[in-house]
């Protein structure tokens, strides 16, 4: 039965974790698959500006460009279609199907952004939150 399940998700794909770890038991890489995996691989294609990649340029999103704008819509429109465009370019294996700015915190400078997307061989809806920060060094923690 396990083999059963395995096969039907198989599609998802599996790859290293991200970010790349080590186990601590057997001294190898950690993997991830399936749902993780995507949700990795977004987190991936939305952490990651434009020209970063040396053999791959074009890869990524680039919303890092909103940083210290102004939080309205116009910006929020323009987070939307960026990340539309990205993930439909980089994810083959999801079907995006709405992109909302979720909340905001003005102050911190932080905007979640909330992705619904259905995995394309199986038509499975999914949801992943990305907090993104508008300000420069706000994902700091501030206890220590």
């Amino acid at each position: 039965m396990d083999n059963i399940a395995h096969n039907d998700t198989a599609f998802l794909g599996s790859g290293w974790a991200f970010p790349v770890s080590f186990s601590a038991d057997n001294h190898q890489l950690n993997l991830s698959a399936n749902e993780t995996n995507i949700n990795e691989s977004i987190n991936v294609i939305l952490n990651t500006r434009k020209g970063e990649r040396t053999l791959e340029a074009e890869f990524g999103s680039g919303i890092q460009q909103f940083m210290f704008k102004k939080i309205d819509s116009t910006l929020k429109g323009e987070i939307i279609e960026t990340i539309k465009f990205a993930l439909l370019r980089y994810e083959p294996r999801i079907l995006v199907q709405d992109v909302r700015v979720a909340s905001t915190d003005i102050v911190n400078g932080t905007i979640e952004i909330l992705i619904s997307y259905i995995y394309s061989k199986t038509n499975t809806r999914h949801n992943y939150v990305f907090p993104f920060y508008l300000k420069e060094g706000t994902n700091l923690d501030r206890k220590k």
